[in-house]
């Protein structure tokens, strides 16, 4: 007879283990079914390698700035496996961490491929059986297929095919400008890769500010990255030693672009199919997302779905507080909200300059008539940006002009992904503008350009 468990997981990702070692420490007794390596495809080929590969991108990019001090330095010499072993190293120390963490708090991780049997069973791939009282589907998303675009992971790339590449081409298209191909534009071009960045949209990273955007853009194309925007991919050939991706623009303007490797990079697809939810009479939707109400309880009382199986943004901490929600309400706790709000949500894109943001972006409230009341406040007006080098950027601020309320706040400079949780924090607080224009900040810092812009929203910078 099997052992009976509080709660099963299926997927120990960033929503799986997070939801584990919550549940058992609230006293739940709980197992993590996991078929690859604990921490999901964003500890292991997603969020942390590509974020070892961006600061040693960085670290190479800036050696410029040591050639202005004098300093002479052989770039030749660059060997890229190394820089990419160092990101799998980066990938098995925190998966080895992740491991002793479900260890540390008691949660059984039973290593197999899992699938849905009956309400409160799941059937492992080893012919072993699984029972519990609540089951939390966090299976993930995997590359989006597009036909005519498949991958081949050595000519035509997905994010696993680029993360695991151990030689530089010298040169690439990159399909697709959402967060993924703006951090792997900027990662190839600092290490000296000719980049061509492919977008449909009038803009990269369409579902940000387009004003912080722009700032971005200009970067890019400083550094010699090349933009298309407006423009999709129609096909695609392969000889031996190169790509060609055949696109269009808007008046019907046909261009062949020619490069050693492909990017595509088009969104991600929820890991829905073949996990039993038909068994189970778990609905999905028509694009094969999981629908989920309060405490992201799916159609079946006690079947819970959390990350990127369903609708909610598709980032890890996302999924780790969703995890989070579902657990303390199987526990009995009232958790603090019954569902992930996403006006509360920080995006973070590690480009260099970075870009991060949250609620209402100014194109949307152009598009539904809103009134609003923006602040922006440039980087070079805080005076630490000059003095690392670092002027490019701005700090924008949205508000409801009747009221004060700030609707959304969108950072575009250098640490940027750690600078907008202040202004995430007032934003959650129902803090007014003032309280943190009031508020002093160390000088010199770069989150002075935050309470500049805070009190631009009354007229009332001193830098600018």
């Amino acid at each position: 007879m099997s052992e009976q468990y509080d709660v099963a997981l299926i997927g120990a990702g960033p929503g799986g283990y997070v939801a584990a070692i919550r549940a058992a420490q609230l006293g739940l007794k709980v197992c993590v079914i996991e078929k690859d390596k604990p921490g999901g495809v964003c500890l292991n080929w997603g969020c942390i390698p590509s974020k070892s590969l961006i600061h040693q991108a960085e670290v190479f990019h800036s050696l410029s700035e040591m050639e202005e001090a004098g300093l002479k330095v052989d770039r030749s010499t660059l060997d890229y496996a190394k820089v990419q072993a160092k990101s799998r190293e980066a990938t098995r120390q925190l998966s080895t961490g992740v491991g002793g963490l479900l260890r540390k708090n008691k949660v059984d991780l039973i290593k197999a491929g899992a699938s849905l049997a009956a309400k409160g069973r799941i059937s492992l791939d080893n012919g072993k059986e699984v029972t519990a009282r609540n089951l939390i589907i966090a299976t993930g998303s995997q590359a989006m297929v597009v036909p005519g675009f498949e991958f081949d992971e050595e000519q035509v790339l997905s994010s696993y095919g680029v993360l695991a590449m151990t030689r530089l081409p010298k040169s690439i298209v990159i399909l697709g400008a959402g967060a993924i191909g703006c951090e792997f534009a900027y990662v190839l071009n600092a290490f000296g890769v000719q980049v061509t960045l492919v977008e449909m949209a009038e803009h990269i990273l369409p579902s940000e500010d387009q004003e912080v955007v722009e700032v971005l853009e200009q970067a890019f194309a400083k550094s010699g990255v090349d933009l298309l925007t407006g423009v999709r991919a129609t096909g695609l050939k392969k000889t031996k030693s190169a790509v060609t991706v055949a696109v269009e623009d808007g008046s019907g303007k046909k261009t062949d672009l020619r490069a050693e490797k492909v990017l595509a990079v088009f969104g991600r697809t929820p890991n829905t199919r073949g996990i039993g939810l038909d068994k189970v009479g778990v609905k999905v939707d028509e694009r094969g997302y999981i629908p989920i109400g309060d405490y992201c309880e799916t159609n079946v009382k006690g079947i819970f779905a959390i990350g990127d199986i369903t609708s909610t943004p598709a980032l890890a901490h996302v999924a780790s507080k969703e995890g989070e929600i579902a657990v303390e309400f199987i526990a009995g706790h009232n958790p603090a909200v019954r569902s992930v709000d996403p006006d509360l949500v920080p995006s973070a894109i590690y480009s260099e300059p970075q870009v991060a943001g949250f609620g209402l972006r100014e194109q949307q409230a152009a598009a539904k008539g809103l009134k609003i009341k923006k602040s922006v406040f440039p980087y070079r007006g805080a005076g630490k940006s000059i003095a690392v080098g670092k002027p490019e950027g701005l700090v924008k601020v949205i508000t409801d002009p009747a009221s004060g309320e700030l609707l959304g706040a969108h950072i575009v400079g250098h640490n940027a992904t750690e600078l907008i949780h202040e202004l995430l924090l007032s934003k959650r607080s129902e803090l007014l503008p003032e309280d943190i224009a009031e508020m002093i900040h160390a000088h010199p810092t770069l989150s002075e350009a935050l309470m500049e812009a805070l009190r631009g929203v009354d007229g009332k910078p001193i830098h600018m």
